[in-house]
Formats: structure tokens, sequence, C-alpha cells
């Protein structure tokens, strides 16, 4: 429960608590932003750590002179492409898996075969869109690997999607994060970051529960 408190703690207050490792680790402060974005990224079973926030952040404190700008936006992108391609390559491994088993109570083949027909077609902008989705960050390069999504096209979009997320989150946080409305403002708008962009998911979320209890009242 300590830890819970403690995680949600510091994404309202990240600002606070960032502060805190810059004064008290220096330098270091790069490794564990580094850090933070890869687990977030890398790991399907890390997806509330905090990252459109982070970066605002992040960006922000490199206004001030506590960070390099271009250091912080390099390592991060690294960060974020080195992460959804590990959780690509997890997702790729597991699923290799499953899916040497034919039609069973625990496998659908043909609802796999469906899944990676539509990664094939829609998976690029899927992984790009998902970038700037909280959880969702963190699932869909996972379920690219377990989909079979080919790694040519899924490199080509990570790559992309990665470089586009953390540099227009920091140079947004660079630009604005230290104007005087947004500075008093500054929790409101990382509970922006963390609660508007999962909107779109918990309303497809909420139409397909409803439509599904619809299905089953007309059986």
């Amino acid at each position: 429960m300590d830890t819970i408190l403690f995680l949600v703690d510091f994404i309202i207050h990240i600002d606070a608590h960032l502060a805190e490792l810059i004064r008290d680790y220096g330098t270091w402060i790069y490794a564990i932003l580094f850090l933070i974005v890869f687990v977030e990224t890398g790991l399907v079973v890390m997806p509330f750590l905090p990252g459109d926030s982070l970066l605002f952040v992040a960006g922000a404190f490199a206004a001030k002179g506590d960070m390099d700008v271009y250091t912080v936006i390099v390592l991060l992108c690294v960060a974020a492409i080195a992460g959804d391609a590990v959780n690509y390559s997890v997702g790729r491994y597991f699923g290799n898996k499953v899916f040497a088993w034919e039609d069973s109570r625990w496998f659908n083949k043909r609802l796999f075969d469906k899944t990676h027909a539509f990664y094939e077609r829609h998976g690029g902008k899927t992984i790009v869109i998902a970038r700037f989705l909280p959880f969702l960050r963190t699932f869909a390069p996972f379920v690219a690997g377990v989909a079979h999504m080919s790694y040519p096209r899924f490199a080509f979009y990570n790559i992309f999607g990665g470089i586009f997320w953390v540099a227009s989150l920091t140079t947004a946080g660079y630009w604005f994060g230290n104007i005087p409305w947004v500075s008093r403002n500054l929790t409101a708008i990382v509970l922006a970051l963390i609660i508007i962009p999962g909107l779109p998911a918990v309303y497809v979320g909420v139409r397909e529960w409803l439509e599904a209890r619809r299905r089953r009242k007309a059986a």
C-alpha cells in the first residue's frame, strides 16, 4: 500500500520529485530518466510509470538550465525506442510458444490470424498513436510482437513514434513549462496529461462493453 501511495504521489507531484532527484543525483539524473522511460515502455508489467508528464516536466527543468535539453531528448528517444523493441521481442517470444498450439480451450488460431492481419494493416498507426496513450503505450508493442507484426514495419513506426513522442512533449515543456500560469497550475496539467489521453480508450472500452451487453440481451 505504501508503494502504491508513493507512486501516485510521484506521478502527481513529479515536478517536486524531479527537482529533488536533480539536486541529489546531479548528472545521474539522465540515467534515472532513461531508466524510467525504458522500463515504462519496455516492461509490460510497468504501465503505471509516468511518461507524458515526465517528458513535459523534464523539458521545463531543461529550460531553467538544470539539464541540457538536447541530451534529454536524444537519451529519452533511445530509451523509448529500445523499450518498445524489447517489449515487442518479449511478445514475439512468448507468442511463438503459444502459437505453436492448434485450436484449443486456451487458444483460438483464427483469432490470432485476425489479430496478425489487423497489425499488418493498422499496426503502424497503432504503435505511433499508442505512444500518447497511458497504459496502451506499454501494451501496444507487446501485442504487436504477439501478433507477429513484421519487424521491419514495426521498427519503422517504433523509431518514428518514439522520436515524435519524446521530442514533442519535451519541447512543449521546454517552451511552455516555465510560463508563470503553467508553473502555478503544473499539478493540474500533469493530471490532464495522465487523464485526457486515456479518455478515447475508455470510451472505446465502454462502447464495446455496452455493445456486447446488447448482443447478449438480444440473444
